[in-house]
């Protein structure tokens, strides 16, 4: 059974609203989410940070769009078999004990540090579709434990950095 970590950007690409990310990206993460909820399971934080997350930019009535659907199966599944809950253990100053303490990572977005924190501590890749912090840091995360699985592909998530002139969210 495949085990994932999703990053938000995957829910925003498949709903297709807000960003860049071309129609063969779109249909990626459209297919890898239909393939997690029928034949895998989704890996949360328990405390719901990533759920909060999803919150923000999904609709939890499941409706328009295929992130929108996504959202709301976790939501109703959130103690079933298809979403697994675990503990992250964070530090006084906020950061996840499950985060890598490795100078590479600095810069790495503090907002994603829950998706890798999650990741590293239950042994499963993290998926993402257009967010570039994840290729830019995709070395340090791999020798810290985080494999990261590029829906889109790494040329796409090069792509849509190069046309938002940034490295952040779609």
């Amino acid at each position: 059974m495949r085990r994932r970590v999703v990053d938000t950007n995957v829910l925003i690409v498949a709903n297709g609203r807000g960003t860049n990310a071309g129609f063969h990206c779109r249909l990626a993460t459209i297919d890898a989410l239909r393939d997690l909820l029928g034949r895998g399971r989704i890996v949360v934080d328990r405390a719901g940070a990533m759920i909060e997350e999803y919150r923000r930019y999904c609709h939890p009535k499941g409706q328009p769009g295929v992130g929108d659907r996504f959202y709301r199966e976790i939501l109703m599944n959130y103690a079933a078999e298809k979403v697994e809950r675990i503990g992250l253990s964070q530090r006084n100053d906020g950061s996840f004990a499950d985060f890598p303490d490795d100078p590479a990572l600095a810069a790495f977005d503090p907002s994603d540090r829950k998706f890798a924190a999650a990741a590293r501590k239950a042994g499963v890749p993290v998926m993402n579709a257009t967010d570039s912090g994840w290729l830019i840091h995709h070395e340090a995360l791999a020798r810290n434990g985080i494999e990261v699985e590029f829906v889109c592909g790494m040329d796409q998530v090069q792509s849509a950095a190069s046309r938002r002139g940034s490295p952040r969210r779609p």
